[in-house]
């Protein structure tokens, strides 16, 4: 059990917030809920110890194993992917090798009277205790399932972990956390870098074999599918649902309604007592009733409604020309880079107004097909756009592209045309860059308010063909909602990479599975293919 006293956040006169108190159990599975600056991650920091709050404690039994995966982060650039995964173990490693050490010594000394002799033997004794207690483990065998489950395949595991990116390096972070088997995981959008099949192991992991679990994240469908508890970060404290997320909505609405309720029979209240008050002030008889309500009136605790974040992203695709009857052709398309193959004799058509998604493990060429239709890099086979389509792409690192020298304002301003240069604010204020907000460095932005402004770029002229790569990274759940909404009204052709489920589900209906050096494609909406998805890939993957 892990017991949070009195936390406490304060800085530059600011409250983030107080008095926050909660206990995590032994298979508590948490999702830690709150709009953006609410304080998630902070109060994530402090529970792992990585952030001192300004008051308060954290307390918990001194064996506790407490494992933290921040957002950003690079593991070390001088081992093999096996190497740093078994880093997990390095514990065990010590202890096992300290045995074999001290054994050695005790083989070679003769001085078996002495203190010295005694104090090995002593020391040996306690450490065989230690780990002989331990649960016999094929350690090898739990680092290559965990890597494999990940998305590492086997080839990978003697690459240096300097040739990954930093998404594959964050999944390596990840396997060593979940190989510790810790007392308490927190994970900070542990899915931002991770494929769906990826993403199912890990929901199966995180319900099927951790203790307690505590996550932060924007994919809706991972937390609805791996908790039973939401705490919410709100106006500096926090609330305590035993519910998952889908649920913890319906309970806050229920519990707005009720603040609301009371709040307007407490301002009632207050506006009786105040007319009673003005109207027999001075008047002799009444002077005890009338000190008694004003002192009743500065004791009253005001009741307040929670916050309801109403800003949000409201997008509206401009209209464009309309394109030809296959916005995308390709034909016995074939890419490899030396004598490693990507994909081979891949064929696809695309008919004007479809909604399609790209799906499969990273690696598998999804990104590598983009490229070949937007004609960034060479092929072998055919592949063409079709009459009059106008492109619009959003490239899965869109928001890293920007300059972060240049200032909201002047990142849109440097792209806009015509019109579109006399509304910027107005623009701007449709995705939540309001007042000083433009004039911000990009540098200073968030992640998710870089996406947004990457998003912002990306419409300001007309398209016929959306290709988005991974959109919702960094997007908050009601920012998701609203792109998806507005992607649904998007009457031109949509080409979709997402590893969000929640997201993909009723947003296309036809799918291309990228997968074994093949383009597959199924006659079928998303929802299906990743239900039967879910069913092969627990086939697949031994969870034992």
């Amino acid at each position: 059990m892990i017991t949070v006293d009195n936390l406490a956040v304060e800085f530059s006169g600011t409250t983030l917030f107080k008095d926050v108190n909660f206990v995590i159990n032994e298979n508590d599975k948490i999702a830690l809920m709150g709009k953006n600056g609410a304080g998630k991650s902070t109060m994530m920091k402090i529970v792992a110890g990585a952030q001192t709050p300004t008051r308060g404690k954290v307390s918990c039994p001194k064996d506790t194993i407490i494992a933290y995966l921040p957002q950003h982060l690079l593991t070390e650039d001088d081992c093999t992917v096996i190497e740093e995964a078994s880093k997990a173990f390095s514990q065990v490693f010590k202890m096992r090798d300290e045995i074999e050490s001290l054994n050695k010594q005790l083989e070679t000394r003769t001085d078996y009277e002495s203190d010295a002799y005694m104090s090995i033997i002593e020391k040996v004794t306690e450490l065989g205790d230690q780990y002989y207690a331990l649960e016999e483990v094929n350690y090898d065998a739990e680092v290559e399932k965990a890597l494999k489950g990940l998305g590492f395949k086997q080839s990978d595991f003697t690459r240096l972990t300097s040739q990954f990116s930093g998404g594959w390096r964050m999944r390596i972070e990840l396997a060593k956390i979940l190989l510790q088997k810790p007392d308490l995981i927190l994970l900070d959008e542990p899915t931002n870098h991770i494929d769906i099949e990826s993403v199912i192991w890990l929901e199966d992991f995180l319900v099927n074999k951790a203790n307690a679990v505590m996550v932060i994240s924007h994919d809706r469908a991972f937390i609805d599918n791996i908790t039973n508890r939401t705490v919410e970060v709100t106006m500096g404290r926090i609330y305590d649902y035993k519910a998952n997320y889908s649920h913890y909505l319906q309970l806050r609405e229920d519990r707005r309604i009720h603040q609301v309720k009371a709040y307007q029979e407490q301002q009632k209240f207050i506006a009786d007592n105040k007319v009673f008050i003005d109207r027999f002030k001075g008047t002799y008889s009444k002077t005890n009733q009338v000190t008694s309500r004003e002192r009743m009136l500065e004791k009253l605790e005001i009741i307040e409604i929670d916050e309801v974040d109403n800003t949000s992203l409201k997008l509206r695709f401009p209209p464009a020309q309309r394109s030809g009857d296959y916005p995308v052709t390709v034909e016995g398309l074939t890419k490899k880079y030396d004598e490693h193959v990507v994909f081979s004799d891949a064929n696809m058509s695309i008919k004007r107004g479809e909604k399609v998604s790209f799906v499969g493990r990273n690696g598998e060429g999804k990104s590598t097909m983009i490229k070949s239709i937007l004609g960034e890099i060479n092929f072998d086979g055919k592949c063409s756009l079709g009459h009059n389509v106008q492109v619009g792409y959003f490239a899965q690192n869109q928001a890293a592209l920007l300059d972060n020298e240049l200032t909201v304002f002047q990142t849109v301003d440097e792209v806009a045309k015509g019109d579109a240069r006399t509304g910027i604010k107005n623009t701007l204020g449709r995705f939540m860059f309001k007042g000083d907000d433009i004039d911000k460095k990009v540098g200073v932005l968030s992640g998710g308010e870089k996406t947004r402004l990457a998003m912002v770029k990306l419409l300001l002229e007309p398209v016929n063909l959306l290709i988005l790569d991974e959109p919702t990274n960094h997007l908050d759940l009601k920012s998701k909602d609203v792109l998806k909404e507005a992607l649904l009204d998007f009457d031109g052709t949509l080409i979709l990479v997402s590893h969000d489920r929640d997201f993909l589900q009723g947003l296309s209906e036809k799918v291309f599975e990228f997968k074994d050096k093949r383009v597959i494609e199924h006659f079928e909406t998303i929802d299906a293919f990743l239900k039967r998805n879910r069913i092969d890939s627990l086939k697949a993957i031994d969870l034992n």
